[in-house]
């Protein structure tokens, strides 16, 4: 594997600013664009020029390039990455497959952010460039995974032109459904539907990260609901029948006699949905609640009540 001095490749110095390494990919872009360009190895330099603004015209990128260039490479030379050396993720940019060289994948990993479409793989190089792949975060909400509608997403889509150089973006309207079983986190792609390819080459994709909103009353394990039931300490003594809210609506659930603050009641089928498209469990969590205040009549039947029932919650304690 050789070493790829970028800098040399745009002709610029290691101290050179942004903006000079912007205008020296351009001219070089315009110089050796397969389209234009009669030189023989035309399609090279300008791949290898793409790759050298991939690296410095990106500030993370640039930084790991310019730690690993300490060790002394030099260009065309052979050259291997120093031992236990990982990339701290600068590479991450959404393209699978783009033609980078070796020495670029083994100090950026095999994925590369090239804005400027990177599909295609060393073998397809007439084939056109792959469009740029969109990375968006979807908010999800629990009443949204039952739902068998669409949910309509925008997003933005970069653009570019011939040369392959960004022009702008445009903004895109999709219907999604949202997959049966979706949990919070999960990545989602969408083929074809990212940026348009460059010269022929194929559309980028989209990715969807689900990021599911919190609800106001229910908590998430896998795909069960937990909900807090509050009760009056008599409807947890006597029994009650309470109407506790579901994802759907309304049930009514019964309390029985006695019952204990912590307790857990199991509602089958009225959780979250799971791959195989069946519901997950809801489950009941009760909590009695004391009244803020009591007046005196409500006092003296706690009192009324502490002499006749003969209870202390804390015998466990002296076992």
């Amino acid at each position: 594997m050789d070493f790829k001095d970028y800098y040399k490749i745009l002709g610029v110095e290691a101290s050179a600013d942004d903006k000079a390494i912007k205008a020296a990919y351009r001219k070089l872009a315009r110089k050796y664009h397969p389209d234009v360009s009669k030189e023989r190895d035309a399609e090279d330099k300008f791949k290898e020029a793409n790759e050298a603004y991939e690296v410095l015209g990106d500030k993370d990128k640039r930084a790991e390039y310019d730690e690993i260039r300490k060790y002394g490479g030099q260009h065309g030379r052979p050259f291997q990455a120093p031992p236990g050396w990982e990339s701290r993720g600068g590479a991450g940019g959404g393209f699978e497959g783009g033609d980078f060289s070796d020495f670029f994948s083994s100090i950026f990993g095999a994925r590369g952010g090239n804005p400027f479409g990177g599909g295609g793989g060393r073998q397809q190089r007439s084939a056109g460039r792959r469009g740029q792949d969109v990375e968006l975060e979807l908010a999800v909400f629990l009443e949204e995974t039952l739902n068998k509608e669409s949910k309509q997403i925008s997003f933005q889509v970069p653009q570019t032109n011939a040369a392959g150089q960004r022009t702008g973006f445009t903004t895109k309207t999709l219907n999604v459904k949202i997959p049966a079983g979706v949990t919070d986190g999960e990545r989602i792609r969408l083929k074809g539907q990212g940026a348009p390819g460059v010269g022929g080459g194929a559309n980028g994709d989209l990715f969807l990260t689900i990021r599911m909103a919190p609800h106001p009353l229910f908590d998430v394990e896998g795909h069960d609901l937990i909900i807090t039931v509050p009760l009056a300490p008599w409807e947890a003594a006597l029994g009650a029948k309470v109407a506790v809210p579901t994802l759907t609506g309304k049930i009514n659930l019964t309390i029985r006699p006695d019952s204990q603050s912590g307790q857990r009641l199991r509602v089958k089928g009225m959780g979250l949905l799971n791959k195989q498209g069946e519901r997950g469990d809801l489950y009941a969590q009760l909590k009695v609640v004391m009244p803020a205040q009591s007046d005196d009549a409500t006092r003296a039947l706690w009192t009324q009540l502490s002499e006749k029932a003969a209870f202390n919650p804390r015998t466990q304690w002296s076992k």
